[in-house]
């Protein structure tokens, strides 16, 4: 790649690379499988889908949602996989305990994640930005046990990493414990996003991956319209990592695709506007 802007793309009628999201419904479009689909295609990447939840929400917070079946969102995932084919993939909203484990189930059947050939990014999405839950409390254990030994990389932010460790992260050295404490949760890879540690200047993200740390900043974008910043990072960490980049490699690529789309982000209703992906018809 000689643009770092961008990764390669296929020549017009020629099959792009595959990726598939297993995430919640923003009806909002700001967030969720929305956000997902516009990072893909504007990467150049064919998206698919397994719905997990239809979600009831706007630009100021969520007021419901639907659970899809478990067996019909393993089914998505299993018709995807079996014929189109993708060469990454990752996960966001999942809902409840019944889900995780249909993921956790079909994913191991199907070679994402683990020891298989598909990489796999877990986006542990518990809470939506405005503090709404998106996740069931007795689900998170089924989260640790079953889906995190699946992960290639987890992309939680400190509201997540709190839920998921007991670790309240306020500076690098909490930071660099809970990396420790979600590496023992059996994924190959840790980011502890920093996007919420209010009191930097920086947006500081770790990885760790058991053995050495990676850091990732930026300068904090100074923007209240961020919403699907978690997603978009994922999204991107997932494009790239389907085209064969190292997770380090992968992180770097993301980590400059979702600033530039909060440099580029937007007003949308009465609340949080959107990350912004379609900068990148403008160019950086």
């Amino acid at each position: 790649m000689t643009d770092p802007w961008l990764l390669p793309t296929a020549a017009p009628g020629q099959t792009p690379v595959r990726v598939m999201t297993i995430a919640g419904s923003d009806s909002g479009g700001g967030a969720g499988i929305q956000a997902d689909l516009r990072t893909f295609a504007l990467l150049g990447l064919h998206g698919t889908v397994a719905l997990t939840a239809a979600t009831v929400q706007n630009s100021l917070g969520v007021t419901g949602f639907h659970e899809i079946p478990p067996e019909v969102v393993a089914a998505q995932v299993r018709s995807v996989v079996s014929d189109i084919g993708v060469s990454a993939a990752k996960t966001g909203m999942l809902a409840s305990a019944p889900i995780i484990t249909a993921v956790t189930e079909v994913c191991t059947e199907l070679g994402i994640g683990g020891n298989g050939a598909i990489p796999l990014v877990v986006d542990p999405v518990c809470a939506s930005m405005h503090g709404d839950r998106l996740l069931a409390l007795e689900a998170l254990d089924t989260l640790r046990e079953r889906l995190f030994p699946l992960a290639t990389v987890v992309t939680p932010n400190l509201d997540e990493v709190r839920l998921l460790t007991g670790v309240e992260v306020t500076d690098p050295a909490s930071q660099r414990d809970a990396a420790r404490a979600l590496y023992d949760l059996g994924p190959k890879w840790v980011l502890v996003k920093g996007g919420h540690l209010r009191s930097s200047a920086q947006s500081p993200d770790l990885l760790f991956d058991g053995s050495e740390f990676g850091e990732f900043t930026h300068e904090r974008i100074d923007t209240g319209h961020d919403h699907g910043a978690g997603d978009t990072l994922a999204a991107a960490t997932v494009c790239a990592l389907a085209h064969g980049y190292p997770v380090p490699d992968a992180i770097t690529f993301a980590k400059r695709w979702v600033t530039c789309g909060l440099q580029a982000a937007y007003p949308l209703g009465a609340g949080h506007g959107p990350v912004n992906p379609l900068w990148r018809v403008a160019g950086p």
